[in-house]
């Protein structure tokens, strides 16, 4: 490699245009620099279980305690859901998938019953209403046609 004048970047003769993957290498030794040692790197391995996922049914248990109220089974199951959750944050699985469990049977027993009341509601309110009108209509031929 000979250059007769000294070229403004180290590298470039002046035969010709320094071409990206030069630059690059003497970028790389000039950061780098040379090695320090010959002694072989060693890594690090950090395990990260893929199977630590508990549902704790915090979302479920918060509608249910806002919408399906019934005999105070929402409340209960946001309770446990909470729990679940502090115990999976504190890293206990087996307390947190056991608080999660109750959780789920307490969500299910608090959204049937509370369909089923509400079902029950709405029929009562709509057959008693039903009842009232025809009563009141009734009374309404019975006064009239004296």
């Amino acid at each position: 490699m000979s250059c007769t004048p000294r070229p403004l970047l180290p590298g470039a003769c002046a035969s010709g245009a320094p071409t990206y993957e030069m630059l690059k290498e003497e970028h790389e030794v000039v950061v780098l620099g040379a090695p320090q040692s010959t002694a072989p790197a060693t890594t690090t391995v950090i395990n990260i279980r893929g199977d630590t996922v508990v549902p704790d049914h915090i979302v479920w248990s918060l509608f249910n305690t806002v919408f399906m109220n019934w005999c105070c089974l929402g409340f209960v199951a946001f309770a446990y859901s909470v729990k679940a959750r502090d115990r999976k944050m504190v890293g206990d699985l087996t307390g947190a998938q056991s608080f999660a469990s109750t959780a789920r049977c307490l969500n299910i027993w608090a959204l049937v019953l509370g369909l089923l009341l509400t079902v029950t509601f709405v029929i009562l309110v709509s057959t008693g209403s039903l009842v009232i009108f025809e009563t009141v209509s009734e009374m309404v031929k019975h006064d009239g046609g004296s």
